[in-house]
């Protein structure tokens, strides 16, 4: 019993490596997992067999002798469903075996209030569509989801998503239903996964200790700290946007608190910095402030400045907070940051630690759009990665119940 499970965790060990790092060779597998190589050679092709990972000849290794094969992510065996859920805009894709987006949906959501029926009727048949036009004899191993809002850990319930005004409203428990697929959505916040994404594939590879910045009307945030992510008692921390900046003569927030950094660097916020008028609302309005400031418009780069000093506070706290590696800024802010760069940097300096600033990166998110969909795909991934041969097993168990891979 031992010796299983230490091969399952072997296999789970290997397969993550591979599914991450993409193609890696026998070799420096064995040194990342402390195996020797007839080990990993027995791992491998177990989970080759499995049609899970695939091994070629490297095509120039420039050493003599005979070259380690490189291990592959089987791209093509099996996938996940991942949903993105932002204000204004759904995303939908079937995600290959090593992060690799193999086809996507996407429509506009308006701004209608609580939509869940709605967004779940759209998700669905996208995800249904998904899965019937993907290649015989792959299989759908699991489903996850990203929402901008509080998530119950669990049951996918959002609790509270201000931006809409959902409140308890069964998101993860819906989506499953109407799928019909015999799978559960797993569902998380989008700023999490979007920390957890830009840590494993973007912008914070190799960082232990990252702040993810996630602007989409308001501003979420991931931390990680020590490689884990810190999600609070009951699943709710890091709701770094409605950490509190200006207390005394804040803007209103959506909360029902005012100066709330959301509300002071947020699309309203930099919308009305830049006088455009009370209805224009959306990235597209957003990035037309951004491109007139870069043409050299006074009012918008005013808004700019003036937005980017408010950021600047928020990040220098963090950084003081947690000693972070590096910050990433996604989203909205992916495209207001550059033109904000040199205020943040101004509030670093006046404000941040000198041991805490010393090594401190500020980076764009590399994954650009995707950074939540990506993290939304790794939920749907997890219980592959946990149980290799196991997962795949409980595949063909709801192929015979009923549910067919795609």
């Amino acid at each position: 019993m031992v010796q299983e499970e230490i091969r399952r965790r072997n296999l789970s060990r290997l397969l993550r490596h591979v599914h991450l790092a993409g193609p890696v060779s026998r070799a420096v597998l064995g040194e990342r997992m402390g195996l020797n190589r007839s080990t990993i050679g027995a791992l491998t092709a177990e989970l080759a067999a499995a049609g899970l990972v695939g091994e070629e000849a490297p095509t120039d290794t420039g050493r003599a002798g005979r070259p380690s094969l490189l291990v592959r992510p089987g791209s093509t065996r099996v996938y996940v469903l991942a949903f993105d859920v932002a204000v204004d805009w759904l995303v939908a894709a079937r995600v290959g075996l090593g992060g690799t987006i193999l086809e996507r949906r996407w429509a506009p959501r308006p701004r209608a209030g609580a939509d869940l029926e709605r967004v779940v009727d759209v998700l669905a048949g996208f995800g249904r569509r998904l899965h019937e036009t993907a290649p015989a004899g792959s299989v759908c191993v699991g489903v996850g989801a990203s929402y901008c809002g509080m998530i119950r850990p669990g049951d996918g319930m959002v609790r509270f998503g201000p931006d809409m005004g959902w409140v308890d409203q069964a998101f993860g428990a819906e989506l499953s239903r109407l799928l019909g697929l015999g799978l559960p959505v797993r569902v998380g916040n989008e700023a999490h996964l979007g920390a957890l994404a830009e840590q494993q594939r973007g912008a914070g590879v190799g960082f232990q200790n990252l702040i993810y910045l996630h602007g989409d009307v308001g501003v979420g945030g991931g931390i990680i700290v020590g490689d884990k992510l810190l999600d609070g008692d009951g699943g709710y921390g890091c709701e770094l946007g409605h950490m509190v900046v200006n207390p005394y003569d804040g803007r209103p927030c959506g909360c029902g608190s005012q100066g709330c950094l959301e509300a002071e660097v947020g699309e309203r916020a930099l919308l009305d910095a830049a006088r455009r008028p009370a209805g224009l609302a959306g990235r597209d309005a957003l990035r037309a402030v951004v491109d007139d400031a870069d043409r050299g418009d006074p009012v918008a780069r005013a808004a700019l400045h003036h937005i980017g000093d408010w950021l600047g506070i928020g990040v220098a706290n963090l950084i003081n907070l947690f000693n972070p590696g590096i910050v990433v800024f996604g989203g909205m802010l992916r495209d207001v940051y550059p033109g904000t760069a040199q205020q943040v940097r101004a509030r670093i300096a006046r404000h941040v630690l000198p041991v805490a600033k010393e090594r401190v990166r500020l980076r764009i998110a590399a994954l650009g759009d995707d950074s939540t969909l990506v993290g939304a795909a790794e939920l749907g991934f997890s219980a592959l990665l946990a149980d290799p041969l196991g997962a795949l097993k409980r595949a063909a168990a709801r192929a015979t119940a009923g549910f067919p891979p795609g």
